[in-house]
């Protein structure tokens, strides 16, 4: 006994990791184990979807296993572990089944990711009454510390990254949900005051006051805000004559446009003139405070505010979606 003990204990220690498996219906022949820096090992796949092979990681963490650009999955690796990963190729990660020693720290990133998904849009949590606010948020808390809970044998980095991850995201939900109940349906807009006008001048959000405002919060160098622009201008057309004014707000900046405000004022200037773009064009420049105040970390952002100036929607549907008109006709436009 004493042996076998010593043995297994001998395995664990070793400086390097045991990765082993299957896939069915494969048609890859070469997996790859990549970090933040970089591919650290090439697995070659056989005919029959089996894999084994070793290799040494510079330190404890999550690293991505994948076939091709579409075909990702984590797993947490630190020397010594001994993994098999066993799943159907046709349906990455969701199939995915990990084994072997080590394995639990893998299977608890899987349920903690599979539970993230769960808080969906955070503005329905948001629009909860504090009571109600409250009591969700501690479930979620159960729910997380439940989960972390469960799995026996985690490696002491992940489960402080794990922790660190938690607190961010209940601090994030708490520290927000003041925030966002200023900018709920029926609340006084936040405004935004003297932002350039392509067309000469300045424009504040008060200058409209007596029409609806749909706000476009985009960047040139923005692709899903660039993507919108045709059924932005098909949109302004149509509502031309109606009690509506469409508003794009650049959010172009100094940071990517080599630490030069002018260079971004120009970059605006130019790309709206190239791509036509309709309605009323405007360039937040410096001030970031409209931003802050609607809490946009992701663009574009659609806003759209009532004649009086309080909020309709703080995060409208897009040009795009068919849902935006349904919503125009709800309020007689």
């Amino acid at each position: 006994m004493l042996l076998i003990v010593a043995s297994c204990t001998k395995e664990h220690s070793k400086e390097y990791i045991t990765l082993s498996g299957k896939l069915i219906n494969n048609t890859d022949s070469i997996a790859t184990i990549s970090s933040r820096s970089g591919v650290l090992k090439t697995i070659t796949i056989n005919a029959d979807g089996s894999f084994v092979d070793t290799l040494k990681v510079p330190k404890q963490d999550i690293y991505i296993f994948k076939t091709t650009e579409q075909k990702i999955a984590p797993v947490y690796l630190k020397n010594g572990f001994d993994i098999s990963i066993e799943g159907d190729a046709e349906k990455f990660m969701t199939s995915f089944k990990y084994s072997g020693y080590g394995a639990s720290n893998t299977n608890y990133i899987i349920a903690q990711s599979e539970e993230s998904k769960n808080l969906g849009n955070l503005s329905s949590i948001f629009s909860l009454e504090e009571p109600a606010f409250k009591d969700k948020v501690s479930a979620l808390k159960n729910t997380y510390d439940s989960i972390l809970n469960s799995y026996k044998d985690l490696d002491t980095v992940l489960v402080k990254l794990a922790e660190d991850q938690n607190k961010q995201i209940f601090n994030y939900i708490e520290s927000n949900y003041a925030v966002n109940k200023k900018t709920s349906k029926g609340n006084a807009s936040p405004k935004f005051e003297n932002y350039k006008d392509i067309k000469g001048g300045t424009k504040s959000l008060d200058s409209f006051k007596g029409k609806f405002v749909y706000i476009d919060v985009w960047a040139t160098w923005c692709g899903p805000c660039i993507r919108e622009i045709p059924s932005l201008k098909k949109l302004e057309k149509e509502y031309h004559s109606k009690n509506i004014v469409f508003i794009s707000i650049s959010t172009d900046e100094a940071r990517r446009n080599g630490g030069s405000w002018e260079a971004a004022e120009k970059k605006w200037r130019g790309f709206v003139k190239e791509k036509q773009m309709t309605g009323v064009q405007l360039w937040a420049g410096e001030d970031f405070s409209f931003q802050q105040a609607y809490q946009i970390n992701a663009i574009p952002r659609f806003i759209l505010i009532d004649p009086q100036g309080n909020i309709v929607e703080a995060n409208a549907p897009r040009p795009s979606d068919p849902q935006l008109k349904t919503l125009f006709t709800s309020l007689g436009l």
